[in-house]
C-alpha cells in the first residue's frame, strides 16, 4: 500500500527555526542560568558547550538521519526501516513521553499564561506581581492554573492545525525572530544594572575551583536534554524536509542557535539577578515568577520589561510544546492532512485532562505521591529520566547497528570519510555509553 504523501516545510529557514524553537525551551531559558549560578560559572557553562558539540550535536544527526530515511511518522520509520513492526516500539515510546512531557510541560505553560495577564495588570496598577506569596496563592487556586492550562493548550492546538508550512512553521518564523529581539532588548537593560559586569565575569570566565564531579555530570545532562532529543520530534520535524537541504549543515545551525539563546538567557537573567543579589533564590519556579519580578520592579520602565520577559518565556514554550503534539498528530494522520484539525483537537482535549492532576498537585492534590513525588514530580521524572534516554538510546542502536550505513551516507550526501566515520564510532560506541551514564546517575 503507498504511504500518503508526507508534508514539507516551505523553506530551509522554517525548518531551522521550528527545530531550534523545539530545543529552545524552559531549559535553556529557566534552568540553564540557575545552573550556572550553582556550578561555578563560566566552567560550568564551558562543559556544557563542549558537552553539546561532541554529544548533543552527534545525537540531533540521529534523530534528523532517521526522519530523512523514513519520511514517515515515527513509528512508521521504525518499522520501515527496521523491515518489522515490533521496531515501531521505538517510536511509541518517543509518542508516549511527548504525550506525557506535554502534560506537565502545559502545567509551567498554564503559570505563563496566568503570570502573562498578571503582568499587564501589574502596568496598569491593578496587581502587584511583588507581593509575597503571589506564586503560591495563584498555583494553590485550581480554576486559576487549570484555566491556564487550557489556555495554554488552546494556542498550542491552534498553531499546529494550521499544518506544517502555514502553521507550525509560520508560528516559528514569528516567534523565533521575537525571542532574540526580547532578549537583546532584556540585555541591553540588564548590563546597565550597577554591579552586572561582575555577574557577567562570572557567567563567562571559568573558574575550575568550583567544578565537581556533579557539576559535569548535570552539565552532561543539561547538553542532552538542551536539544529536545529522546522523544523523536526532531525526528518527525526532520521527516518533512526537503531533500535538497543540508542536514548537517542544518544541524550546525540548530546547535548554534540553541548554544546562543542558552547563553542570551544567562546574560538577560543572571547580571540582573547578581545585581541584587538575590542568586540563592534563583532557582526553579522562584526565578520566573518571585525573584525577576523583584529585580524588575527596581528598575526604571520594570513592568514593561517583565511584561517583555513573560513573553519571551511564552513564546519559549510554545515553540517546544507545538512539537510535542506534532509528534503524536502525526503518527495518526499518517500524511493524510485533512485529519489534522480533527486529531490536533482530540490530542490537546486528551493532554489537557491528562495534565489536570499535575496541575492540581500544588492545590487540592496537594498531599497525593507516588514514589514519594507529587504528580507533576513524578510526571517530570517518568519522562526526563526514564522515557527520553531510552529512546535516544535505542535510536542511536538502531541508526549505529542497523541501518545500511551506505544509505545513511546517501541521503546525507556525504562520502564516507574521516568525518563519517567518527560520527558512526560515535554512536555505535561512544554516544550510547553516555547515554546509560546519564541515565544511571540521574536516577540514583
Amino acid at each position: 500500500m503507498m504511504k500518503e504523501q508526507q508534508a514539507q516545510w516551505g523553506s530551509r529557514l522554517g525548518f531551522i527555526l521550528a527545530a531550534a524553537g523545539s530545543a529552545v525551551g524552559l531549559g535553556a531559558v529557566w534552568k540553564f542560568p540557575y545552573m550556572v549560578a550553582q556550578f561555578g560559572g563560566g566552567a560550568f557553562l564551558l562543559i556544557f558547550l563542549v558537552f553539546t558539540l561532541l554529544v548533543g550535536l552527534p545525537m540531533l544527526m540521529v534523530e534528523f538521519t532517521l526522519g530523512r530515511l523514513g519520511k514517515r511518522p515515527s513509528i512508521e520509520t521504525f518499522k520501515f526501516l527496521g523491515g518489522n513492526s515490533a521496531y515501531g516500539l521505538i517510536g511509541l515510546l518517543g509518542n508516549v513521553a511527548a504525550f506525557i512531557l506535554l502534560s506537565f510541560y502545559s502545567v509551567i505553560g498554564g503559570w505563563i499564561v496566568v503570570y502573562f495577564v498578571l503582568a499587564i495588570g501589574n502596568i496598569l496598577n491593578m496587581v502587584d506581581v511583588t507581593q509575597p506569596g503571589l506564586f503560591e496563592a495563584v498555583t494553590s487556586t485550581p480554576w486559576m492554573v487549570v484555566s491556564g492550562q487550557a489556555a495554554f493548550m488552546i494556542i498550542t492546538a491552534w498553531i499546529v492545525t494550521g499544518g506544517i508550512e502555514k502553521g507550525i512553521e509560520r508560528a516559528s518564523k514569528i516567534m523565533m525572530p521575537l525571542l532574540f529581539l526580547t532578549f537583546i532588548l532584556l540585555i541591553a537593560r540588564s548590563l546597565t544594572l550597577p554591579g552586572a559586569m561582575e555577574g557577567v565575569e562570572f557567567l563567562l570566565m571559568p573558574d575550575f575551583s568550583a567544578i565537581t564531579s556533579e557539576a559535569v555530570l548535570f552539565a552532561l545532562g543539561q547538553s542532552f536534554f538542551a536539544l529536545s532529543l529522546g522523544a523523536m520530534g526532531m525526528l518527525t520535524y526532520a521527516s518533512y524536509v526537503k531533500d535538497d537541504v543540508n542536514l548537517p549543515h542544518s544541524a550546525g545551525y540548530i546547535v548554534a542557535t540553541t548554544i546562543i539563546i542558552t547563553i542570551c538567557a544567562g546574560l538577560a537573567v543572571f547580571p540582573a539577578v547578581a545585581s541584587f543579589g538575590m542568586q540563592d533564590e534563583a532557582q526553579g519556579p522562584g526565578l520566573l515568577f518571585i525573584v525577576l519580578p523583584k529585580v524588575f520592579a527596581e528598575i526604571t520602565g520594570g513592568a514593561w520589561f517583565y511584561l517583555l520577559f513573560i513573553l519571551l518565556f511564552l513564546f519559549a514554550t510554545l515553540t517546544s510544546s507545538i512539537s510535542m503534539i506534532e509528534i503524536n498528530v502525526s503518527n495518526v494522520i499518517k500524511g493524510r492532512q485533512e485529519k489534522r484539525n480533527k486529531a490536533t483537537w482530540i490530542f490537546a482535549g486528551l493532554i489537557f485532562l491528562f495534565g489536570v492532576p499535575s496541575t492540581l498537585s500544588m492545590s487540592i492534590l496537594a498531599d497525593v505521591e507516588i514514589f514519594s513525588r507529587s504528580i507533576f514530580d513524578t510526571m517530570d521524572m517518568l519522562v526526563s529520566n526514564i522515557f527520553m534516554p531510552i529512546g535516544a538510546l535505542l535510536a542511536t542502536l538502531f541508526l549505529g547497528w542497523k541501518v545500511d550505513l551506505n544509505k545513511v551516507s546517501e541521503v546525507l550526501n556525504v562520502k564516507q570519510g574521516f568525518i563519517f566515520k567518527a560520527w558512526v564510532f560515535i554512536i555505535r560506541y561512544l554516544l550510547p555509553a553516555v547515554i546509560v551514564l546519564v541515565f544511571a546517575t540521574t536516577l540514583i
